[in-house]
């Protein structure tokens, strides 16, 4: 007993701050929790990694919005139409594909989904990004191959903003907008993007 007592406590301080669930068998059929992100391999994996892992979390009219993220930081590189290639498909985050849960009938970037869990990912332009909503949630965030790209949904369409101030590591967050909708706001180097949540 005496170790377990000691494992446990050190575990906890490990986790902390960290929003994810463990699938010892990521390729299984059980479904992904309502409130957990979803990794792959181990919890203790996630302190090996370069880029932090993060969600957040918006009450929506009865419901609820969650996004689960990796964040890379800038480390003074040059990002949007770099890094971030123009025209090519990104994963708007670092690591697992970047996801999201609604608890109910929502639009997502103009594209109707039911409830459950999505991926989302962006093709970035100077001015605007397509924003891609997919139905595999359970993913690493590449490559964007054929069978990845055969379960997207639908698109969208929003403008880019230019930041006055450089972000320094990728940032996503959740504005209502009303009782009823919000936006998710992805925010990295001199961009900024607001993708519209609504429920329906």
């Amino acid at each position: 007993m005496k170790p377990f007592l000691v494992v446990v406590p050190i575990l906890a301080v490990a986790l902390a701050g960290v929003h994810h669930a463990v699938d010892p068998t990521p390729a299984g059929p059980r479904a992904q929790s309502q409130d957990a992100c979803w990794i792959r391999g181990e919890p203790t994996d996630l302190e090996l990694r370069a880029s932090a892992h993060d969600s957040v979390s918006l009450a929506l009219d009865g419901g609820t919005v969650k996004v689960c993220y990796g964040r890379p930081r800038r480390l003074d590189r040059p990002i949007m139409g770099r890094l971030v290639p123009y025209g090519a498909p990104w994963r708007m985050g670092a690591d697992e594909a970047t996801t999201i849960h609604v608890s109910f009938a929502a639009r997502i970037a103009g594209v109707d989904v039911g409830p459950g869990w999505y991926s989302l990912y962006a093709i970035p332009e100077e001015a605007q990004w397509r924003v891609v909503v997919n139905g595999d949630a359970r993913r690493w965030g590449i490559p964007f191959s054929d069978s990845v790209r055969a379960k997207d949904i639908g698109s969208g369409i929003v403008p880019a903003e230019r930041l006055p101030d450089s972000v320094e590591i990728l940032t996503i967050t959740l504005h209502p907008t009303s009782t009823s909708s919000a936006t998710l706001d992805v925010e990295w180097a001199d961009t900024r993007v607001r993708i519209p949540v609504e429920r329906r």
